[in-house]
Order: structure tokens, then C-alpha cells, then sequence
């Protein structure tokens, strides 16, 4: 007698570009099954430049997700990598961000942007911006007083007491619809204020997240934060992602040693490192560690 076919899992990852990205090319065997729900208020570098002069949301976190899915190189491929150099306006601009910023003009929503670009990228794990519509990250300091825009939130001496985003705007459903469907939510490695916080800012979001039935992780960093997150303490941080969540506890801890947090977590302990640089995570050993996640129910 044969075997029902095994339901593959549905898994959403949420955070910025450079650790987002790391976790979403670790999972990549898991095709068009993972979600990435990207930040998008990035206000700095060549994102930031554009969103001046264009409106819009950020697009370099997206764009960094993209990349490290790349797994065909191509002129395709090359030339949405592709970075301008010399004295001129273009000079540090990234081709891709002006793709998806004209194929945004071009399109009824900025996720056709997305899907256009995976599509001529060969791309299939889903990528979707956590809004539509553009907003900017903001701080309030214990001072009361209010800190708007991405890179000035990192510029904080301490961290802020919350944040909020400006203005308050709709969540993706595409992202809620994922959120509902999944069978594991990822949160981080990555910056924990301006990657892993804003998307569980938007209240369909965070409604989602705290009624969803999906095991919740949390992904460590390898080595402490500079900034304001540097000087969180890990239980903070589980604390802040927890309160968005409406109360909704995170069900393991993932890192490379035994934290001092509260005993009510489940801490899995894994080498996760890069042989090449200790403070980024290793995409076979994240993947490895994921689906043992998975496998554990």
C-alpha cells in the first residue's frame, strides 16, 4: 500500500535584508512553501535616496532577499545586482532598486514588482513587502521625545521606550494570509529595532501572529547589535517581539549557547556560524537546524 504523500510545511520568515535573506537561501529547498515578509522603511543609502526624490516604499531589503536567492547567476541576475560608481547622481545606487522603483510605477501594486523580478530571476520562495504603503520606523525615548526615520533610530544612545510606525498603514494580506496558513514563523537573526520589529508594528500583523496556530522561533544573532539594540538584553527583546504579538509566547530560542532568559523558554542549542566569519550565520547549519524544528513538531 503506498504512503499518503508527506503536506510540505509552510514557512514565513519575517526581518530585513542581510539576515532575512541569510534564513530565506537556507530554506530555499522548500520553494514556493516559504514566505519571506520583508521590512520596508528603510531610509537610508540608496533606498533612502530614492524614497526622496520617488515616494514609495523601501525596496533594499527586498532586493537583498532577492539576491541571496539567486542561485542560476545570469546577465539578468548581474545586472539587478549591478551598483553604480563615480561622481554622478547615480553614483552608489543599486540598478535593482531603480528596477523594482520603475516597475512599481508600472504595476497596479508593488508585489507585481516583486513577482516580476522572481520570475526573471527564477526565484520561487515568496517574497512579500510587509506594507504597500510607504511608512517610516519611529522612536519614542524615555524622554517623550519622538525620533522619526530608520538611521536616526540606529543613532539612538540607548533604546527607545516603543516604536511606532509613521503613518499607521495596512499590512500586505498576502503577508496576514501566510502568517495564517503557516505551520512556522521565524523571527530574525537580524537588526532587531529597524528589521525585526517594524513588521509585528502593523496591527493585522500582529493580530495574525498572536492568533496563529505556527510553532514561533526566534533566531539569534551571532554577535552583538552596534547601536541602541546592541545594549537589549536577549530577554528584552523576546519581551518587545512577545508584547506585539498580543501576549503570544515564542516557542524555541535558537543560538549558539544557553542564554540567561526566563527557564519558560525553550532554548535549541546549535553551532550556527559561518567557517569564514563567526558573526554570520551558516546557511547549510541554519537549514539543518530549521527543519530539526520542524521535525520536533
Amino acid at each position: 500500500m503506498k504512503s499518503k504523500k508527506q503536506k510540505q510545511p509552510k514557512i514565513v520568515a519575517i526581518g530585513g535584508g542581510h539576515g532575512l535573506g541569510r534564513v530565506l537561501s537556507a530554506l530555499s529547498d522548500h520553494g514556493e512553501h516559504v514566505t519571506g515578509i520583508v521590512t520596508t522603511t528603510d531610509n537610508g543609502g540608496s533606498t533612502g535616496r530614492i524614497r526622496a526624490c520617488q515616494g514609495g516604499i523601501a525596496w533594499g531589503d527586498t532586493r537583498n532577499c532577492i539576491n541571496q536567492l539567486i542561485t542560476e547567476p545570469s546577465i539578468g541576475s548581474m545586472i539587478f545586482e549591478y551598483r553604480f560608481k563615480g561622481n554622478g547622481e547615480l553614483d552608489g545606487h543599486n540598478l535593482g532598486n531603480l528596477m523594482l522603483t520603475a516597475l512599481d510605477n508600472l504595476s497596479i501594486r508593488p508585489l507585481e514588482a516583486i513577482n516580476l523580478i522572481r520570475d526573471m530571476l527564477k526565484v520561487p520562495t515568496q517574497i512579500v513587502p510587509m506594507s504597500e504603503h510607504p511608512a517610516d520606523l519611529a522612536a519614542q525615548t524615555r524622554f517623550g521625545e519622538l525620533i522619526s526615520g530608520e538611521t536616526n533610530v540606529d543613532e539612538l544612545d540607548e533604546p527607545p521606550a516603543r516604536l511606532l510606525l509613521e503613518p499607521v498603514v495596512p499590512a500586505t494580506k498576502e503577508a496576514v494570509f501566510a502568517i495564517q496558513e503557516a505551520d512556522l514563523v521565524i523571527l530574525g537573526p537580524g537588526s532587531f529595532l529597524t528589521s525585526i520589529m517594524p513588521p509585528l508594528l502593523l496591527p493585522e500583523i500582529s493580530r495574525a501572529l498572536k492568533q496563529t496556530q505556527a510553532k514561533v522561533i526566534f533566531i539569534r544573532n551571532l554577535d552583538k547589535e552596534n547601536g541602541p539594540a546592541g545594549q537589549m538584553s536577549l530577554e528584552k527583546m523576546l519581551s518587545w517581539c512577545e508584547r506585539s504579538m498580543g501576549g503570544r509566547r515564542i516557542d524555541v530560542v535558537l543560538g549558539p549557547d544557553t542564554a540567561d532568559i526566563d527557564e519558560g523558554y525553550h532554548q535549541m542549542v546549535t553551532d550556527l556560524a559561518s567557517a569564514n566569519h563567526q558573526w554570520r550565520h551558516d546557511r547549510d547549519k541554519l537549514s539543518q537546524a530549521i527543519n530539526q524544528v520542524l521535525l520536533t513538531g
